[in-house]
C-alpha cells in the first residue's frame, strides 16, 4: 500500500448566522459564534487517514494555540505532521464566515502560515529536510516519494509551489490527484501530470472555456455521482444533511487514498462517494 502525501492549507473556520449580512459600515446582531477545522489541504488529509491510509501531510501553521491544536489534532489522527511547520510571527489560517437565514453566506479569509508554504517545504517530497526532528513519536523518517505513492494537492497555496509538488511527484511516478479549487488555472504541461484532475461542474466549465482538456479528468456531479472518463459512479445515499461542506474534500481525501491502496478507478469512486455522503451528516468540515 502506498502512503498519500498532502501539500496544502489548514484553516480554522469561525462561523456566524445572522438574518442578514450587514450593510457596509452597519452592525448587525449575530447567534452563537462556532469554531470548526477546516482548509481543503486539512479536510482531504483526514478524510485520506479515515479511509486507512499513511498520510503525510506538507503545509505550515502559525506559532499560535490553534496552530498548536490543529497539529496535536492531525497527529491524534495518526497523520504524520513531522514537515507541517510552525511558522514564526505569522497567524494560523482562519476564515470569518456569516451565514444568514437564507443560507446566503459571505467569507473573509486569512490565509496566515498557508501563504508562507514555500519552495524548500517540498524537499520532504524527495525524502530529504523540512521535518521536526524534535517529535519523538516517529520511529524513523519518512522516505521521498515512490511510485507506489499519492500526492493530493489542491489550490489554496501558491499556484507555484502547487505546480512544483505536482512535478516533484510526477518525477518520482508517484500518481498526482489534482483538485483544482478554489479553481484557477495551471498550466497545461502541469495539469498534463495529473491523474486525474478532480472538477465540480463549475470548474469543469472553467476548464472548457479556457480550451485546457487535461488527458485524465474527474468530474463530481453533485447527486447525480461522479464521472471519470468512460466511468461513471452513482452518488450514494444520504441519510441525512446537517452540513454540505467539505463533502468534496471527503471525496478527494478516500479517493486518493483507495488509489494508493490499490483500487481500480472505479472502485476508488464508489469509496470517494460514500465517504461523500457520510460527511454531510456531521457539522463542518471534518468529523469530530
Amino acid at each position: 500500500m502506498g502512503r498519500v502525501f498532502v501539500v496544502g492549507s489548514l484553516n480554522v473556520d469561525s462561523v456566524v448566522r445572522v438574518q442578514r449580512h450587514p450593510l457596509p459600515g452597519e452592525t448587525v446582531r449575530g447567534g452563537d459564534l462556532h469554531t470548526f477545522w477546516g482548509g481543503k489541504g486539512a479536510n482531504q488529509a483526514v478524510a485520506a487517514a479515515e479511509a486507512g491510509a499513511e498520510v503525510v501531510f506538507v503545509g505550515r501553521v502559525g506559532d499560535d494555540a490553534d496552530g498548536a491544536s490543529y497539529r496535536a489534532r492531525l497527529a491524534s489522527r495518526s497523520i504524520d505532521v513531522r514537515s507541517l511547520t510552525v511558522t514564526r510571527s505569522v497567524s494560523t489560517g482562519h476564515a470569518l464566515i456569516a451565514v444568514d437565514d437564507g443560507g446566503e453566506n459571505t467569507i473573509i479569509v486569512s490565509p496566515g502560515a498557508n501563504a508562507r508554504v514555500t519552495f524548500d517545504d517540498l524537499e520532504v517530497l524527495r525524502g530529504a529536510g523540512g521535518l521536526d526532528t524534535t517529535d519523538t513519536a516517529y520511529e524513523s523518517e519518512p522516505n521521498g516519494m515512490t511510485a507506489a505513492d499519492v500526492l493530493l494537492v489542491s489550490l489554496e497555496l501558491d499556484l507555484e509551489v502547487v505546480a512544483a509538488a505536482v512535478r516533484i511527484a510526477a518525477d518520482a511516478r508517484a500518481r498526482v490527484v489534482l483538485n483544482l479549487a478554489p479553481f484557477a488555472l495551471l498550466s497545461p504541461e502541469v495539469l498534463a501530470l495529473a491523474d486525474p484532475v478532480v472538477v465540480n461542474e463549475l470548474e469543469a466549465d472553467g476548464l472548457r472555456a479556457s480550451g485546457t482538456e487535461p488527458g485524465s479528468v474527474l468530474v463530481t456531479l453533485g447527486s447525480r455521482g461522479s464521472r471519470w472518463g468512460d466511468v461513471k459512479v452513482d452518488a450514494a445515499a444520504v441519510t441525512q444533511v446537517v452540513d454540505t461542506t467539505g463533502a468534496g474534500d471527503s471525496y478527494c481525501g478516500t479517493l486518493a487514498a483507495r488509489l494508493a491502496a490499490g483500487d481500480s478507478n472505479e472502485s476508488a469512486m464508489r469509496a470517494a462517494s460514500a465517504a461523500a455522503a457520510r460527511s454531510v451528516g456531521w457539522a463542518g468540515a471534518q468529523p469530530e
